[in-house]
């Protein structure tokens, strides 16, 4: 391996280590406000009995947008109070782990919608995007810290229970109540843990 390269690594590696508490920090809000968008998505959703065709698709592949410009702004905001540029070296790295399962995320439904219509239901598709998202956790955690390792199992998880009950229950609006439990209640979920746990930090 190069030298220089090899120096770059570890930089990159020792500047994660070092910022693990300030990207805990910067993590409270952006999962609050993934939580917050999650949670209007699945209500609006349900409300509106969007679905289950491509109108579900188009309407979450919005609402992931949405929370994507919004977390891109909190970064942007976090990264211009520390005085850092935005597109770090250490952003780098955790953008390339997140970026196949979330790559394979967006494009599994419009694709699906394109190429073989029905192939994958409206009905299916929560679970598919539950496990491809904490798959994309878990890598990011890596590089972030355990919690979002955490995070993303949690993901798997429900994703993988999701699929297992898939049929069970004939409940109107069910995959919208799912997104909504799972991008919208977990996402929140998190980032009140980390308010709280911060703050409880910072006074000691």
């Amino acid at each position: 391996m190069d030298p220089n390269v090899a120096s770059e690594q570890i930089q990159i590696i020792r500047t994660l280590m070092e910022r693990a508490a300030l990207y805990r920090r910067a993590m409270a809000p952006l999962m609050a406000a993934a939580g917050i968008t999650g949670l209007l998505g699945g209500g609006i959703g349900y409300a509106a009995a969007i679905g289950p065709d491509w109108r579900f698709v188009t309407m979450w592949s919005g609402v992931a947008f949405v929370a994507l410009i919004i977390s891109l702004l909190l970064v942007r905001r976090q990264a211009l109070k520390d005085s850092e540029p935005f597109w770090s070296p250490p952003t780098r790295r955790v953008a390339q782990a997140m970026l196949p399962g979330l790559a394979a995320g967006s494009l599994v439904g419009p694709l699906s919608l394109i190429f073989n219509p029905g192939l994958i239901p409206s009905e299916i598709l929560p679970s598919l995007w539950m496990v491809l998202y904490g798959c994309s956790l878990c890598s990011a955690g890596f590089f972030i810290s355990r919690g979002v390792r955490i995070l993303g199992w949690l993901f798997l998880l429900c994703g993988c229970a999701v699929l297992c009950v898939h049929g069970t229950f004939r409940i109107s609006g069910l995959p919208h109540i799912e997104m909504a439990a799972s991008f919208g209640g977990l996402h929140l979920a998190s980032g009140i843990y980390l308010f709280f746990t911060e703050k409880n930090q910072a006074k000691q």
